[in-house]
């Protein structure tokens, strides 16, 4: 077994047996590879032991190495985790699947004008300010049901919600909290846990983790 298909393999133990104690099933919970500033080689190491999707936070980035990537490997998935700005939502729309962080009902109105002027239409997660940190992108916790209803009336298939919870802290609460604010919209995805926190979010529900630096070092 390759170095990348032994880290891969431990992440998807990882998450069934998170998911196993939850009374979940392990298939529910998508495993998205954070590439950024990983090699080309890199990458196509983990593709070639079965990942289809991956994460890139800048869209500058992803245009650099992803086009001769994707051309390369059809059926790969990539999304896009990391703030964006309104003025980059045509190149966003063209390259990625899925956007993990919208935060802002002008970011979603963008991205509907690009999406009918590309022709490509991603599915997207609201973004959450879970921490209510000023640092941090994401809209307040009181706006979650006022951009969920704009998303909705869009264009924009709407996948979920999504977190990140302020560092040095027990995310658990967190991770409780989003999943509720799903709860109460209707909503069933959950884009939360990261390399050092998956494990409680898959717990609490989450349908698609986030991990860069478990999956590509030791």
């Amino acid at each position: 077994m390759s170095i990348a298909a032994d880290r891969r393999r431990k992440i998807l133990d990882a998450i069934a047996a998170a998911a196993k104690l939850a009374r979940r099933d392990p298939a529910d919970v998508q495993l998205i590879a954070v590439s950024k500033r990983r090699s080309t080689v890199e990458i196509e190491e983990l593709m070639a032991v079965g990942q289809q999707d991956f994460g890139e936070r800048r869209v500058q980035e992803a245009l650099e190495k992803w086009p001769p990537l994707l051309a390369r490997n059809p059926g790969v998935r990539l999304h896009c985790i990391g703030r964006l700005q309104s003025n980059k939502a045509a190149e966003a729309v063209k390259l990625f699947d899925t956007i993990h962080s919208v935060d802002r009902p002008s970011l979603s109105g963008a991205l509907v004008k690009a999406a009918r002027e590309v022709g490509r239409v991603p599915s997207v997660y609201v973004q959450v300010n879970i921490g209510e940190e000023e640092q941090k992108g994401g809209c307040a916790i009181a706006e979650v049901d006022k951009l969920v209803d704009a998303v909705r009336s869009s264009s924009l298939p709407l996948a979920g919600l999504m977190a990140i919870p302020p560092l040095g802290v027990e995310p658990g609460p967190f991770f409780a909290l989003l999943a509720k604010l799903a709860q109460d919209n209707g909503v069933t995805g959950l884009s939360m846990g990261m390399s050092s926190d998956f494990k409680p979010a898959v717990m609490l529900g989450a349908t698609a983790v986030r991990i860069g630096t478990a999956l590509f070092e030791d």
